[in-house]
């Protein structure tokens, strides 16, 4: 078996969103399209001024979002009716399929707030489905656990651990891992899968070639291949995700992600016509 080495080190962009939430961007902007991974923002801050504003409503067609909350607590709405107050640890899987709006706004009004969002691509055969829910309360998520690591599984299966996110068409892994001091996690993952590694604190060498040292908060790329060791130099915490690619052209146009410039169009008369939820 083929050992899973480091590809490249990418320090994420500081930018906004949402009506002014300051957050680092990495997927989306360096590399644009990490094929299914469309976007990745990571959120966090003590000063309520960098977040009070939220996310505030708005649509989303042919992707799925991924809401993950480390600190803080977020309510969600939808155009389908769903509906949920994230809090520390806390998961929103959310398919928009053909069409969905929704708004992400802060509970808190001080304190931290720490958390990520990922964008995922759907293949052309899903882009109009009917919009999907799910919420993962940390409470029910499940978690291996022993004396050298932690590993949350919100998607994909380590030991007898596996994410309530099951049966999905590319194949997701997505583990928070927490190492203790000089430990080791070591992962078999699918060959043809686009893999990467977000250090969210500590120091890590991944595979067994030297690489340049990753400081916090930091996206790292991996070379494909199946045997994937992670050793930690001091006590670490990284989120691991792992998707087989749908390898399909994709179109952007802001909230939308869908095939063709055609489809963006239509998109956008669908949001101003009023007719954007199916």
């Amino acid at each position: 078996m083929s050992n899973i080495e480091v590809d490249k080190i990418i320090n994420p962009i500081n930018t906004t969103d949402g009506a002014g939430v300051k957050l680092k961007r990495s997927i989306g902007v360096e590399p644009n399209y990490y094929d299914p991974f469309l976007m990745l923002d990571e959120f966090c801050s003590e000063d309520k001024d960098d977040y009070i504003a939220g996310f505030p409503s708005h649509p989303h067609r042919g992707i799925e979002t991924v809401t993950y909350m480390l600190n803080g607590e977020f309510e969600h709405k939808d155009s389908t009716g769903g509906k949920g107050k994230m809090s520390s640890g806390d998961v929103q899987w959310m398919k928009t399929g053909s069409g969905i709006i929704h708004s992400e706004m802060p509970v808190m009004k001080e304190g931290k707030l720490h958390g990520f969002q990922l964008w995922i691509n759907m293949p052309s055969k899903l882009k109009m489905t009917k919009p999907e829910y799910h919420f993962i309360n940390s409470n029910k998520m499940s978690v291996y656990k022993d004396e050298e690591k932690k590993i949350k599984v919100i998607a994909g299966k380590f030991q007898e651990a596996e994410g309530a996110i099951k049966d999905h068409n590319v194949e997701p892994v997505y583990f928070d891992v927490e190492l203790q001091k000089n430990k080791e996690f070591i992962f078999e993952l699918p060959p043809k899968h686009n893999t990467f590694i977000y250090l969210i604190f500590g120091e890590i060498k991944i595979g067994d070639k030297n690489h340049n040292k990753v400081k916090d908060s930091t996206l790292i790329l991996l070379k494909k291949g199946e045997t994937l060791k992670v050793s930690s130099i001091i006590k670490s915490k990284f989120l691991l995700l792992s998707a087989k690619p749908i390898e399909e052209k994709i179109a952007r146009g802001g909230p939308f992600v869908m095939n063709t410039k055609e489809e963006i169009l239509e998109a956008v008369e669908d949001y101003q016509n009023g007719t954007f939820v199916k």
